[in-house]
């Protein structure tokens, strides 16, 4: 059941290790879009003070676990569609969806070493925050932490096939790409509490999953929530998975179907 898994994270391996340079790159990029923060709080940490009483935490700490958790749930959005592209324009995407291998493996395999990588990335991000600018994690309940991980990774995977649909029908205009890095990262808690916004766009961003999910997981690290405690935000979150795992398989069968009868496979 792993070989078909495994032989992709293989080739993932062998193509990202061929760039020796990408792992420290990585870690630098990481440290530089922390320190920005790290700054911006200095000079205006103490106006939004009030916005994050909830959360019992400065203005750094607060934005250094979204950026982190954000980074790593929303890889399942540039990852599916990021890989198609590649496989596409390398006219590899027709004879890997042709073997004799089920779409969703195909799907959850293609993810599989951009997950490990993230995963990697996420911890480049928490250790800087322990070791370098001395967060305390001590507060985190485990437990509720990692409920709204996989809650959110589901989410986040099957916003991610729905992108990779439009890209595998349409190759161009992917409106779940921009609407996500263009609107989720602003409105809804990534870099400030929605409380700041305006109250029309804090009802706006109720309507997208990542609210919840940031505001779920600054109080189950920093105040130790248990899942009793954020019952809200996970009953949320698993009515946004339970609705969007499905509709995004549907959708990528319908996009394959619909390339395959154009002869558009190997287009890009």
């Amino acid at each position: 059941m792993l070989r078909k898994p495994l032989a992709f994270i293989k080739k993932e391996f062998w193509s990202e290790t061929s760039y020796k340079t990408a792992f420290i790159f990585e870690i630098f990029e990481a440290l530089v879009s922390i320190l920005v923060f790290f700054f911006i709080d200095k000079l205006f940490g103490q106006k939004i003070v009030g916005h994050l009483e909830k959360f019992n935490v400065n203005y750094f700490s607060y934005v250094l676990v979204s950026m982190a958790f954000f980074s790593y749930v929303g890889l399942g959005l540039s990852s599916f569609a990021g890989k198609i592209r590649g496989e596409q324009s390398r006219g590899t995407l027709e004879a890997i969806i042709l073997t004799p291998t089920r779409l969703t493996t195909i799907l959850f395999s293609l993810t599989l070493w951009s997950l490990l990588f993230a995963t990697i990335d996420l911890a480049i991000y928490i250790s800087f925050g322990i070791f370098l600018f001395k967060i305390d994690f001590s507060n985190i309940n485990i437990f509720s932490t990692l409920i709204i991980f996989v809650l959110t990774v589901f989410t986040f995977n099957s916003l991610g096939i729905i992108s990779a649909s439009f890209i595998m029908a349409f190759k161009r205009g992917n409106p779940v790409d921009w609407v996500i890095k263009s609107v989720e990262g602003l409105i809804c808690g990534v870099y400030f509490p929605v409380t700041v916004l305006p109250v029309w766009l804090q009802f706006v961003a109720k309507f997208f999953p990542i609210t919840y999910a940031i505001r779920a997981v600054q109080l189950a690290i920093y105040k130790g929530y248990t899942p009793f405690q954020l019952a809200f935000e996970i009953t949320v979150l698993f009515f946004f998975a339970l609705i969007l795992v499905p509709l995004s398989l549907i959708c990528f069968r319908l996009a394959f179907k619909k390339a395959r009868m154009d002869g558009s496979l190997l287009q890009y």
